[in-house]
């Protein structure tokens, strides 16, 4: 229990408060905390205190919001990647945002006195020269940092809160942006005989993740049975030390994917020109990798994306579009909604943890579904 001189006190409102005592380089100086309950209390003043004793504590009055944004990377997010519960890759893209974009525009500025309209104007200028969805990045990491700032007790709210990104208040989900039957063809054709040709191909045919595609393995593939298959069994991953790999992005991305004849012969004849570039390779190192890099080791995403992906972009016309590689994926999904596939078999496919995050991502697509079903009603029932 604290003790008696913490002040606690319950509030017209009834919510309890409580006052304490903090150091800070111009002397000692007392602050307060709020909670629903009594025990709540008791337990985030106890905290503050423990936290005071480690030298932990952070006095808002003067705190920036640059300050602040690293703090919360360095000492919330990072411990996250270094316990295996974020990709160091999502750690590396919120620290590009809050460094390139928020902290410029408003790392200058004390966290207790940021303001709804200094959130909405970021959010507007942003959108004058970056896409929709980077500035729901931006919001996210926004939102973030200041949740965790209330929960620290070093604000009394989130003023990012509500104010979300015009983006998202469209009226319905952003549409998975996928090729058309015309653009695979001629991002396939243009890829024809070049290294990664098969890669392509099979992203198109299966709708794996890239990362699942590079931390593919032949051991992973059969290529010789009446029902061809490749299972998923890790990741490539981008850590803080370099590629590695790791188990897929959650439980229901550990799963088997049929083969169509389209990618077994891709895969058959990569597999014929690797092992002529192995033979040709003295520094190859055996990693059992489907798509290495030129020495047989993992390929740096990155790289994959600048100097392969881009330029094959190009050379199809495809340049400007819009297409990520995650394109490629979506445009695996698009078709089997096209072809009236049921969403549980394409949840499947995918990986996807659950049916709503297929559903929220596709639906625009499955409109369509289900006519047939309520068409032949009119007999059931005449």
């Amino acid at each position: 229990m604290p003790a008696k001189d913490d002040g606690i006190s319950r509030r017209k409102d009834g919510r309890y408060m409580a006052r304490y005592t903090i150091q800070t380089p111009e002397g000692p100086k007392r602050k307060t905390i709020y909670a629903r309950r009594y025990q709540e209390l008791v337990k985030k003043l106890n905290e503050a205190r423990s936290n005071a004793d480690k030298g932990l504590i952070v006095d808002a009055d003067d705190l920036k919001l640059a300050d602040w944004l690293d703090t919360w990377l360095d000492d919330i997010l990072k411990p996250l990647v270094d316990a295996g519960k974020m990709a160091h890759s999502t750690y590396v893209r919120y620290r590009g945002i809050a460094n390139n974009h928020v902290t410029p525009a408003l790392g200058h500025r004390k966290l207790k006195d940021l303001t709804r309209a200094e959130i909405r104007r970021l959010y507007n200028e942003m959108g004058k020269k970056l896409s929709p969805r980077s500035v729901d990045y931006i919001h996210v990491t926004l939102q973030g940092a200041l949740s965790q700032a209330v929960r620290d007790d070093l604000i009394p709210r989130n003023v990012a809160t509500g104010e979300r990104p015009r983006s998202n208040h469209q009226g319905s989900p952003e549409e998975a942006k996928a090729l058309s039957p015309a653009q695979v063809r001629a991002l396939l054709m243009a890829a024809r005989g070049k290294r990664y040709e098969a890669l392509y191909t099979v992203a198109v045919h299966t709708g794996l993740r890239q990362s699942e595609l590079l931390g593919l393995k032949w051991a992973d593939v059969d290529l010789d049975t009446r029902s061809p298959k490749l299972s998923v069994r890790r990741s490539l991953k981008v850590t803080e030390d370099g590629l590695g790999f790791g188990p897929p992005k959650n439980k229901a991305s550990r799963r088997s994917v049929p083969l169509n004849e389209t990618a077994v012969a891709a895969l058959r004849a990569h597999k014929a020109r690797q092992n002529a570039e192995i033979l040709a390779t003295p520094t190859w190192q055996d990693t059992g990798l489907v798509f290495p890099n030129r020495v047989g080791k993992p390929i740096n995403p990155s790289n994959l994306y600048n100097r392969e992906y881009k330029p094959l972009l190009k050379e199809a016309g495809l340049e400007g579009e819009g297409f990520t590689f995650h394109s490629l994926r979506h445009t695996f999904a698009s078709a089997l909604c096209n072809k009236r596939e049921y969403p549980k078999v394409i949840q499947s496919l995918l990986g996807h943890s659950s049916i709503t995050q297929t559903m929220d991502t596709y639906s625009h697509l499955m409109g369509g579904m289900g006519g047939d079903a309520v068409d032949s009603l009119d007999d059931a029932f005449g």
